[in-house]
């Protein structure tokens, strides 16, 4: 067995090792500029880096994502309109995408970009997310006439813990079924 050196690490070996961690976290999970800082911040902190401060790690940081955000290998514009439209198509809430995306270390400018140019896209996009809870859920709409009664105040209190306010709620649980299945085919 070859016995290991004790080698230190420099500031340049430390960087080269800090930007192969991240293209490796990049290429498996696609994360916001904050999601790699904190990522790269932990893996550093738990590695007892002999003759490097704190400070310094952080300013290599810094650097390394300054240097992926000019050969645009993260974008935070690129992240906030891509998990937006997941969402979307998953029947999440205008609300519960700006929280999302606010969670996540987002720019407010982004956030704001991205959220006006899904009004634009569809002007009433919570009442068809709505529905698509409603189907994916089984409740308001989906449920069958004779329970939709017993169930209401169940079935708008899961729309509001999915970010729909009161109006957009009401207006989805007081669909008729014809209706709902004619806006289902649609979607």
């Amino acid at each position: 067995m070859i016995p290991m050196r004790n080698r230190k690490k420099t500031l340049e070996v430390t960087i080269e090792e800090m930007r192969n961690f991240s293209f490796a976290y990049i290429e498996k999970y696609a994360p916001s500029k904050q999601q790699l800082r904190t990522y790269l911040l932990k893996k550093y902190l738990k590695a007892a880096v002999p003759n490097v401060k704190k400070q310094d790690i952080t300013n290599l940081i810094d650097v390394v994502l300054v240097d992926l955000e000019k050969t645009k290998f993260i974008s935070d514009k690129f992240y906030s309109e891509s998990k937006s439209r997941s969402l979307i198509q998953r029947g999440s809430s205008i609300n519960k995408i700006r929280n999302y995306l606010i969670g996540k270390g987002i720019n407010d400018t982004y956030i704001k970009e991205t959220l006006d140019k899904i009004k634009e896209d569809n002007s009433d996009q919570d009442f068809f997310s709505g529905i698509k809870i409603c189907k994916k859920k089984r409740i308001g709409p989906a449920r069958t006439d004779d329970n939709r009664p017993l169930f209401y105040k169940k079935d708008i209190s899961l729309l509001a813990r999915n970010g729909f306010d009161f109006e957009t709620s009401k207006r989805i649980m007081d669909i008729d079924k014809d209706e709902y299945t004619k806006i289902i085919k649609l979607l």
